[in-house]
């Protein structure tokens, strides 16, 4: 009993290290489902988003399932930890580890014994008599040091990522509004091709920064934006829609980088769908029916941008959009995270006009959108 007591300890040990070391450390996608780390976020956020799913969207409920993100990754930390300091008592129960104490300690006195070992302090109160005890005790307190020098240096990281992520959506807030949309968004440049050459290439690499971070730290795919109308699944739909809009209209240089800029941004919401274990969904309502593109079509137009009409236009819309648009439709009902709409609406916010004490003075938290076809 003993020998399957210190096996199932010692395996416990070796699965723990190696899910912190695939989560942590290895810096590409693990495509394995039985895994610790899967298996924990996939329980907590179905019992932490099940609240926010009957609340009304507002900043109530933003602000819920902002806490998840940071949350989760402090408990998934703390969860290793006491798993690989349990497993540590049970491969010293395991082996009969005789200890300096009444009765040559209890479970409990080789659990105080792991713990006091695993995070290094040093007591000596409770030691190992048996060579044996003393050789676990020197490989689970070097286990507990790199494993704190590894999560000292995995929160700093983590945080730069998902700053990197937010800088871009921040700006995207004066060009395309809150909650951004293609329609604004290409508005706002007009028949100027190479500006919009050069923001497409900027958002290009941006999607790349957010496909590789995301795919090392999914956990990333859960932290919020700062403000409630944003989040980084709105800004790659939109840039997403903005590019299938430039790729049907516009020809030539512009037209070539909307297509790199597509397929960059197709590439990452397919991948991580695929992490997060969100299939595709089959039947999703239509963002841009007929009379939305029409008026988009029109809207568009009075800026300099024109879309062509016909069965061949829009069918080649039509099968752009079928691309990706399943896959952002399953993560945005896995994360509740809203999609954004094609168009602009009536009022169209934007974040840096409005501030926690009302209308600030010499502007207003809202602008109207000029509407052509109203």
């Amino acid at each position: 009993m003993r020998s399957l007591i210190a096996a199932a300890g010692a395996l416990w040990i070796a699965v723990i290290m190696w899910d912190a070391f695939e989560a942590i450390v290895l810096p590409r996608r693990v495509t394995r489902r039985l895994r610790p780390a899967r298996l924990f976020y996939r329980v907590t956020w179905r019992v932490w988003s099940a609240v926010p799913r009957r609340m009304r969207p507002g900043g109530r409920r933003e602000t819920f399932l902002s806490f998840y993100g940071p949350l989760s990754l402090l408990v998934l930390l703390a969860a290793w930890a006491a798993s690989l300091v349990i497993a540590f008592a049970m491969v010293q129960a395991g082996i009969g580890t005789r200890l300096n104490v009444a009765g040559n300690g209890a479970f409990l006195d080789h659990l105080y014994l792991s713990g006091e070992t695993f995070f290094t302090l040093g007591l000596g109160d409770v030691t190992p008599t048996s060579r044996a005890g003393r050789a676990v005790m020197v490989i689970e307190a070097g286990v507990g040091f790199g494993f704190l020098a590894l999560v000292i240096g995995y929160l700093p990281v983590l945080y730069q990522a998902f700053s990197r992520r937010e800088l871009n959506i921040t700006l995207l807030d004066a060009r395309a509004g809150s909650p951004p949309n293609a329609e604004e968004l290409l508005r706002g440049f007009g028949a100027d091709q190479e500006e919009l050459a050069v923001l497409l290439a900027d958002w290009e690499r941006w999607g790349a920064e957010v496909l590789e971070s995301h795919l090392s730290y999914p956990v990333l795919s859960y932290y919020r934006s700062q403000h409630d109308n944003q989040s980084w699944l709105a800004a790659l739909t939109t840039v997403l829609d903005a590019s299938v809009l430039v790729m049907v209209s516009i020809e030539g240089a512009c037209g070539r980088q909307a297509s790199l800029t597509f397929a960059m941004a197709r590439h990452a919401v397919v991948d991580l769908a695929q992490v997060l274990g969100r299939p595709p969904v089959g039947s999703v309502p239509d963002r841009l029916p007929s009379s939305e593109l029409a008026r988009l079509r029109t809207g568009l137009a009075a800026a300099g941008v024109v879309l062509p009409e016909g069965p061949g236009a829009e069918d080649k819309l039509a099968e752009l959009r079928r691309m990706y648009e399943p896959y952002v439709a399953a993560l945005a009902q896995h994360l509740l995270m809203p999609l954004p709409a094609w168009r602009a609406s009536a009022e169209l916010h934007e974040n840096w006009r409005t501030s926690a004490w009302g209308r600030p003075r010499g502007g207003a938290p809202s602008r109207s959108v000029d509407r052509h076809d109203d």
